[in-house]
């Protein structure tokens, strides 16, 4: 490979490099419990969290740029504020109370333009499993941010 070509791929590696690590301090400036995993766990940087009583997850970005979304066991009531705030009530077919008054099931949607997937389990005890996934780093930023305030007034009351 000639010197110039060789000398602008790694420009290009560095500028993408820096672009993850700038996801990754979003994710956690909306999301502040997510730490470092220790393994790669998304074919990119992968944030995890875990909180007894909150749920658990991950949050990562994929070698395309787009970030991915997985939480299990998180209050319904949270889920249901945090989803109504950003994309309103029953976007998913889960009614018009949103998911914080969805019935047990699985809730599924493709988004065909951009490849994205959302996928909600609400299980009976009060919980929700969910996983969004290929979307713009953005997006994800905007569900941790609005989620984190949801839990923080849960864990006020």
């Amino acid at each position: 490979m000639q010197p110039h070509v060789m000398q602008a791929m790694h420009n290009w590696r560095m500028a993408w490099n820096g672009q993850q690590h700038r996801a990754q301090e979003a994710f956690t400036a909306a999301f502040p419990a997510l730490t470092p995993a220790d393994r790669c766990q998304c074919f990119g940087p992968t944030l995890r969290w875990e909180r007894p009583g909150e749920g658990q997850g991950k949050v990562c970005l994929d070698d395309h740029g787009r970030a991915t979304i997985e939480f299990e066991r998180v209050a319904k009531a949270a889920v249901g504020h945090a989803m109504k705030e950003t994309w309103g009530a029953d976007w998913f077919d889960e009614g018009l109370g949103g998911f914080a008054e969805a019935e047990p099931g699985s809730y599924h949607y493709e988004d065909e333009q951009s490849y994205a997937e959302y996928q909600f389990d609400v299980h009976d005890e009060g919980t929700v499993t969910f996983g969004i996934s290929y979307v713009k780093i953005d997006d994800i930023v905007t569900i941790l941010d609005v989620l984190e305030q949801a839990l923080a007034e849960h864990r006020a009351a």
